[in-house]
């Protein structure tokens, strides 16, 4: 045999088994993440099938916020705040939830940037002046007074996906716009610069909830490998 093919041959299967004992151990730090609270799994379905939080969101959000705590990032950490984009605009969408005491503790409604979709949010993006909203897990951090008003920073902690959230200002902050009497008139709540606003007699209670260092998750089902509408094809 050639001594090229005979080489190549090699070279694909030293290739192969780095690629499997890669593939190994990024499943073996998956895995690790797994809750092993069993009471924390019976009232995550509880709340997933209650409240409308879909499953996969209860998930990605839970094990990030376990992620993040085992390194020691979350100074606040009692709380998870999950904003469900997977709903439109008029739906209640932004969840506070005491990952301690296993309630919901908030849950109201939530503008996404103008430029993401209309009444849902179809389309994301972590560069600056998009105006679009951002997905994945962020870190809150402090409160200042800006242009909104009473508002809180926030850390994306997922690189290329929200890395950017501080150099666009993707903050919690108040807006007129979103509220029931806007949704009377315009059929949707109005939309930011791609800042998860919030109602306006609501976000003093939010921010002081929130503030320093609690995990936030923006969910989409584009960020799942399969579709839900995939999922329920399988076997």
């Amino acid at each position: 045999m050639n001594r090229n093919i005979i080489f190549i041959i090699v070279l694909l299967f030293i290739s192969g088994v780095y690629l499997y004992g890669k593939s190994y151990k990024d499943k073996t730090i998956e895995e690790k993440m797994i809750i092993r609270d069993t009471t924390l799994l019976d009232w995550k379905e509880r709340t997933a099938d209650s409240c409308g939080i879909p499953l996969p969101a209860m998930n990605i959000a839970i094990n990030g916020y376990y992620a993040l705590k085992s390194k020691d990032l979350l100074k606040n950490d009692s709380l998870l705040t999950i904003i469900d984009f997977s709903s439109p605009s008029t739906e209640q969408r932004f969840f506070i939830l005491n990952i301690k005491n296993k309630k919901i503790i908030k849950n109201t409604l939530v503008a996404h940037g103008m430029r993401s979709g209309v009444n849902a949010a179809e389309s994301f993006s972590n560069r600056r002046h998009s105006h679009k909203s951002s997905l994945g897990l962020f870190i809150t951090k402090e409160t200042y007074e800006g242009k909104h008003g009473y508002s809180l920073r926030l850390n994306g902690m997922n690189k290329g996906l929200n890395d950017n959230a501080r150099k666009r200002a993707i903050v919690i902050h108040g807006a007129d716009y979103v509220s029931e009497e806007f949704i009377a008139k315009q059929g949707r709540i109005g939309r930011s610069f791609g800042c998860p606003a919030v109602p306006m007699n609501e976000v003093t209670e939010i921010i002081d909830l929130i503030k320093n260092g609690s995990c936030l998750f923006i969910y989409h089902p584009s960020m799942l490998p399969i579709s839900p509408e995939d999922l329920e094809k399988l076997p």
